[in-house]
């Protein structure tokens, strides 16, 4: 795990107040049917587990940084937190039907990673894979990412043996947030959590004399940004899930 993989841990309130959640119609093609036991694995503060844990499903969060797992603690008292890695996941053999990694995978170490989380998997047992993109179709969105860097996150979906082939799908939606919570979305990505003190500041000025001037967002105390969730699902051998 490099210094940008561990570098949530400082920004965990801002993460939390920034950071959207993701689509249902998302969360319904990653899980099978019925009442499988989740774990949410680099759960962070929980913005994925949130979501499972609504559908009245067992979820456990999994995440290297204790911060993160204490606002996720708080905002959802009594869902189990375990403090691990993908590579090394605090928990028994065949104690999960479905694992989901929101926004992680790509941190991981996959020669490592695959054959811990098929161990914590039941047979027939299922990995799901997804990612948050801004959609800079829209031109405030653009001028965004010319600002805080439009480097894209690595998205290798190859898991490989034991689990079975890999299949791909990409769901449109739109977060509605105000320039504070824009401020807090920037302010918890790795890369500007670790500028100096003097760099992260400029950008975030940068953002925030976006907010205030852009003709889409002049004047306004919300706004609409558009995402792109792409997502990936693999089974192991056995019994099906779904």
């Amino acid at each position: 795990m490099d210094d940008h993989a561990r570098s949530f841990g400082a920004a965990a309130a801002a993460y939390e107040r920034g950071r959207p959640g993701y689509p249902d119609p998302a969360l319904s093609w990653l899980l099978p049917a019925g009442r499988p036991r989740v774990v949410d694995l680099g759960a962070g503060t929980g913005k994925l587990t949130r979501r499972i844990h609504a559908r009245g499903l067992p979820v456990t969060a999994v995440d290297p940084a204790q911060e993160m797992l204490d606002e996720l603690t708080r905002v959802l008292p009594g869902v189990p937190v375990r403090r691990g890695t993908a590579e090394d996941i605090p928990l028994p053999d065949n104690s999960a039907d479905v694992v989901l990694m929101a926004q992680s995978w790509h941190w991981v170490d996959p020669a490592r990673a695959v054959p811990e989380i098929a161990r914590v998997l039941s047979p027939g047992g299922r990995l799901g894979l997804l990612w948050n993109l801004r959609d800079q179709r829209t031109e405030w969105v653009h001028r965004l990412g010319e600002i805080i860097g439009n480097a894209e996150l690595e998205r290798d979906t190859t898991v490989g043996p034991p689990f079975g082939p890999v299949e791909h799908a990409t769901f449109d939606w739109v977060e509605t947030l105000g320039p504070d919570r824009l401020i807090d979305m920037v302010a918890s990505r790795s890369r500007i959590i670790l500028l100096p003190p003097d760099e992260r500041a400029a950008l975030l000025n940068e953002v925030r004399r976006l907010a205030a001037t852009h003709p889409q967002l002049v004047g306004r105390t919300e706004f609409a940004l558009p995402y792109r969730t792409e997502c990936a699902r693999t089974t192991l051998p056995g019994n099906a899930t779904s």
